[in-house]
């Protein structure tokens, strides 16, 4: 279901590969210009504005600052708490060992080594792999066509349908997923109309071998940026800014993901169907599915994630 992916964060590259525009009104948004909801996106999205160069590009990169700025107080806080937490826990160990004070032990070491761990990641510089993957829930650049030209959005990983209450996503938080198999029923309303591409290079899945619950990586053979098939939606939030938000359409698995224990997996767009994908007719579905049957096929070589 594509529970997780290393993707091409960097909103640059979408603009250099597509010769699309950058949405700067919704990346402004993202990071709380009117005083938007919580939200996760990868260090190397942010990243892609240290170098800002034109005035809205260091608009952006200050609101950036600015809530990287509210997170490292949270997180400072949150050491300060759980600090206070393991002193009065160790305290009641020398005086007398309880099981509640072993584990108010070990949960508040555990915050706070995670806490140190996010603070450090807010002062680095030199990027990681890591700092390029997505989980539901959090927000990526997505290809897409707005009157006619190709924009670049930043959208939230899990895709809210239209009609949606909040409610009613929480009761299914598997959205991230559209199944091709459902995409008439379950996502009629943007299957045909809809349609984005997120560029992926590598993504993880849970499998279950013999009762052990593993995660494994899956990459491309040879390594190559996927053109993934999304499907997206745009929802008003009274009070608040618009929430994008989008899914990744999977299929059957070729014969080397079901071997390694994993049921679906993610379509990649040929290049040549890019703008046939980008701007479908929704009276003909049937092109779309060819499409999505026209993919490109990599082979897929896992491992165990680390």
């Amino acid at each position: 279901m594509c529970y997780s992916a290393q993707i091409e964060a960097d909103y640059k590259k979408y603009v250099k590969l597509f010769g699309a525009v950058m949405s700067l009104r919704e990346f402004a948004e993202l990071y709380w210009e009117h005083g938007g909801r919580d939200m996760k996106a990868p260090l190397a999205m942010e990243a892609a504005f240290s170098q800002a160069q034109t005035d809205d590009e260091r608009h952006i990169q200050a609101l950036i600052a600015g809530n990287n700025a509210q997170r490292a107080t949270r997180l400072e806080q949150e050491v300060f708490e759980q600090r206070t937490r393991l002193a009065r826990a160790e305290r009641t160990l020398e005086a007398k060992p309880t099981k509640a004070a072993a584990e108010s032990r070990r949960i508040a070491t555990n915050r706070i080594d995670a806490a140190v761990r996010r603070l450090a990641d807010l002062k680095r510089t030199t990027l990681k792999d890591a700092d390029s993957r997505i989980y539901p829930g959090w927000y990526a650049p997505v290809l897409i066509v707005q009157d006619g030209r190709r924009v670049v959005v930043p959208m939230r990983y899990r895709c809210r349908l239209p009609g949606w209450t909040e409610e009613m996503e929480k009761e299914k938080p598997g959205t991230y997923n559209a199944r091709r198999n459902n995409l008439r029923r379950v996502w009629g309303k943007l299957f045909g109309y809809n349609h984005g591409i997120m560029i992926v290079n590598r993504f993880y899945e849970h499998v279950d071998r013999k009762g052990e619950k593993l995660i494994l990586q899956f990459d491309p053979t040879p390594p190559q940026q996927m053109l993934v098939a999304c499907l997206w939606s745009r929802t008003a939030i009274p009070g608040e800014p618009d929430l994008w938000s989008f899914a990744a359409v999977t299929d059957e698995p070729p014969p080397e993901v079901a071997a390694a224990g994993h049921d679906r997996c993610i379509i990649p767009i040929k290049p040549a169907n890019v703008d046939a994908w980008l701007s479908p007719d929704p009276t003909n579905l049937a092109a779309q599915y060819a499409i999505l049957d026209d993919r490109e096929r990599p082979y897929y070589e896992h491992r165990m994630a680390a």
